[in-house]
């Protein structure tokens, strides 16, 4: 297929880029390197630079296919972030994906594979969380991915879009070539593995009065291979019945466990330090990935916590400054 992916020099979707070219597909990357980088754009793809809010340059890009699906990772992720500033993830995150939207549309692309989030669920009613579990986010970022996936029902619809929605628990790990890179860091194994890097003190754990095993928070850890695997199972999913999936391994770790295990995997102490709960994190996610499993036949081959955050160190200790030269 040739494939048109919105947000392809980002962390998941660079990775998933690299995943399509193996694959055999063609490949075209719309990205303004915002928040991605021209280093993580794999070999093989074409680049091209531009906003999803632009509805002249992404029009344009377009123009240069003609392509049989599409790709939208071109979403700001970070939950706390969205709190703070709630404008501007309501402009990029739907604003700017209505003008997408519109143009696939217009340039005749049938397929979508959107990139959502376990956000969308809020405080877990039961666990693990399945697909029919009620859609009541805690944060904006979950609030957005909500309303788009309600955006894609009418789409669909009302103009035919044939769509997948891939609800991805926390994205983990690394390839050899491509890692988790944002610019402030915000996740808990990248963070981590600053410390053990010596480029920070201690990490800051938010919260340890959750009503959890020990305190803090609890995460479904899925490795980010398995999330770029699954995009690829969606593009033919599109074409017999779309959907949406959760994607996780089912289990969770607790924020330090996760410390645990990362102390184990580097060698290093990893002090940690406590602090307040931030606004919006739930207790605790953790997926029923079954429908993924049965419909799409996804079976993630890296599950274990110790192999994800394994993958994360190798690139780290090769990439200390991420994709800075």
């Amino acid at each position: 297929m040739r494939v048109f992916v919105a947000g392809g020099a980002g962390y998941i979707g660079s990775i998933t880029v690299a995943e399509l070219l193996r694959a055999g597909h063609h490949v075209t990357i719309y990205d303004n390197l915002s928040r991605g980088h021209l280093a993580a754009v794999p070999e093989g793809a074409r680049l091209i630079v531009g906003s999803t809010g632009d509805p002249r340059a992404v029009r344009a890009a377009l123009e240069t296919g003609p392509f049989d699906a599409a790709m939208h990772f071109a979403a700001f992720i970070e939950a706390g972030e969205s709190m703070r500033a709630p404008g501007l993830f309501f402009a990029n995150n739907v604003a700017n994906t209505i003008v997408f939207l519109n143009e696939l549309i217009e340039a005749g692309v049938e397929r979508l594979v959107f990139s959502s989030s376990a956000g969308v669920y809020g405080e877990p009613q039961t666990l693990p969380i399945p697909e029919e579990h009620p859609v009541q986010p805690l944060n904006v970022y979950g609030e957005t991915k909500a309303i788009v996936e309600r955006m894609l029902r009418w789409y669909g619809e009302r103009h035919g879009l044939r769509w997948v929605s891939l609800r991805y628990f926390n994205a983990a790990g690394a390839t050899d070539e491509r890692g988790e890179a944002h610019e402030p860091e915000t996740h808990l194994i990248p963070l981590v593995l600053q410390v053990a890097l010596g480029q920070r003190d201690s990490i800051a754990i938010y919260g340890d009065d959750y009503p959890t095993r020990d305190g803090t928070c609890v995460r479904d850890y899925v490795h980010v291979l398995d999330l770029a695997q699954a995009h690829l199972l969606a593009l033919a999913q599109c074409d017999r019945g779309g959907g949406v999936f959760n994607l996780g391994n089912g289990q969770g770790f607790s924020n330090l466990e996760v410390v645990e295990t990362a102390r184990r995997v580097t060698g290093h102490p990893i002090p940690v330090t406590m602090a307040r709960r931030r606004p919006g994190d739930p207790a605790a996610l953790v997926a029923s990935a079954e429908k993924a499993r049965t419909v799409l036949g996804w079976r993630p081959r890296y599950p274990a916590l110790e192999e994800i955050i394994e993958s994360a160190w190798r690139w780290h200790r090769a990439h200390p400054r991420g994709y800075r030269a």
